[in-house]
């Protein structure tokens, strides 16, 4: 008997408990987590995740000054006009219709582009060690003047460390030989248009055969990308590239320099852009390699990777002042190729204390940066969660992102010194 009442007993207690239970739930006293809630507890939960993946790691050396631009740049020369070389002005040679054969251009001319000069299918164009070719700073819009490459024509624009190649605009009285100095300023925006090479190499878009920015649907030879991964278009060593970034558009500018499906047996190395508008090298896919490039004082992104770039970027430097957006921005697949992009050995500096610190991974960024320096820069990253099948009250779901690929271990810095690793979210705001 004693038994028997110590059971009832004990299943009388438990069922109160249940009972008590059921109760709180309902209990306005012990209220339901609110939706701000849920969404902080969220990005709290991604930002660990991140956490216990990227850190900063104070021996990064990231790459050295002479590695990457060794003398021969711009940016190293820009304040030593007196030490220009004097020569004669050269003869000006003006290019206003595309190349559609092979063709030659030489140091003893400057070459004035007065509109969009485009090296269509099947032609190769030549530049000498030396030569200087200026974009006409009077023209804008659609008709800026900017060099394009088409899928299929070549650029062999080969100069060298003492005759480098100058791309800059009509405004900059800079002749051959006078590569150490330039009348204008880092701040002398927009003079011209810029450099666009596009290729066959795969990229991830949305649609097939995309138009690069920049150039309008009309014009063919604006459509790049493809199934060949070993695409050429060509060798570009030592080219000098200043003062670019017209606008074509409203508020649509064009980069320094524009790679769009540029595939691996194109040599692009010892690469400056000075002074450009908008972003300083722009990927769009492609799987080509870059070595030894300096991006200084541009008015946008100084590296900005999309639709699933897959080559490497070695030995860089970006410098970032005031009017310049992030140090690096950096997508990923837009379409199904889903590869992933590579950036080794490189520097952020900030060019005075009002210089914005930032470098931005955003939608499914993948890839890997081995031994990046960005002293003081703080390394964003962007986290997304489902909230068009969200069901209010429960926790949220992550979907890919940047954040998520770190955790996943498909975005990965390794050696990289950074101010911190922080996530952020835009999805919240879209409800």
């Amino acid at each position: 008997m004693k038994k028997l009442l110590a059971l009832l007993f004990v299943f009388t207690t438990m069922g109160l408990m249940v009972s008590c239970d059921d109760d709180d739930k309902d209990d306005p006293a012990v209220p339901a987590k609110t939706t701000e809630e849920l969404q902080t507890e969220a990005v709290e939960t991604t930002q660990a995740a991140v956490d216990a993946k990227a850190s900063s790691d104070d021996s990064a050396t990231g790459a050295t000054d002479e590695t990457v631009f060794d003398d021969w740049t711009l940016m190293d020369n820009a304040d030593q006009t007196a030490s220009r070389v004097a020569v004669d002005a050269a003869p000006e040679v003006e290019v206003d219709a595309n190349i559609s054969t092979d063709t030659d251009w030489t140091k003893d001319n400057v070459y004035v582009l007065k509109t969009r000069v485009t090296v269509v299918d099947g032609a190769t164009l030549t530049i000498e060690a030396g030569t200087v070719i200026k974009g006409d700073a009077s023209l804008s819009g659609a008709k800026a003047a900017v060099l394009m490459v088409a899928r299929g024509a070549k650029l062999i624009a080969e100069g060298t460390a003492t005759e480098p190649i100058i791309m800059t605009s009509t405004d900059d009285d800079i002749e051959p030989g006078q590569f150490k100095g330039t009348t204008l300023n880092q701040d002398s925006k927009g003079k011209w248009g810029g450099l666009v090479i596009l290729g066959k190499a795969p990229v991830s878009a949305k649609t097939e055969n995309p138009q690069i920015e920049g150039v309008d649907a009309s014009d063919t030879n604006g459509q790049y990308g493809g199934d060949d991964a070993a695409d050429n278009s060509g060798s570009i060593k030592y080219v000098s590239i200043r003062h670019g970034g017209a606008e074509i558009a409203e508020g649509s500018e064009i980069n320094g320099l524009t790679l769009g499906g540029v595939g691996t047996g194109t040599t692009i190395e010892n690469i400056e852009v000075y002074g450009n508008e908008d972003d300083g090298v722009e990927f769009f896919g492609g799987t080509v390699n870059v070595t030894n490039l300096l991006v200084y004082a541009v008015g946008d992104d100084g590296i900005d990777i999309d639709q699933s770039y897959a080559g490497e970027v070695k030995n860089f430097a970006v410098y970032t002042d005031k009017n310049s957006d992030k140090c690096l921005e950096i997508d990923g697949r837009e379409g199904a190729l889903d590869k992933s992009f590579t950036l080794t050995n490189g520097t952020i500096h900030a060019v005075g204390s009002d210089a914005k610190m930032e470098a931005d991974f955003k939608s499914k960024a993948k890839g890997t940066l081995t031994n990046v320096d960005m002293t003081g820069y703080k390394v964003k990253l962007s986290a997304s969660y489902d909230t068009e099948e969200y069901v209010e009250g429960e926790a949220y779901t992550e979907t890919e992102d940047a954040a998520k690929n770190v955790a996943d271990g498909s975005l990965v810095f390794t050696k990289v010194k950074a101010s911190e690793f922080v996530v952020y979210t835009g999805s919240f705001d879209e409800e």
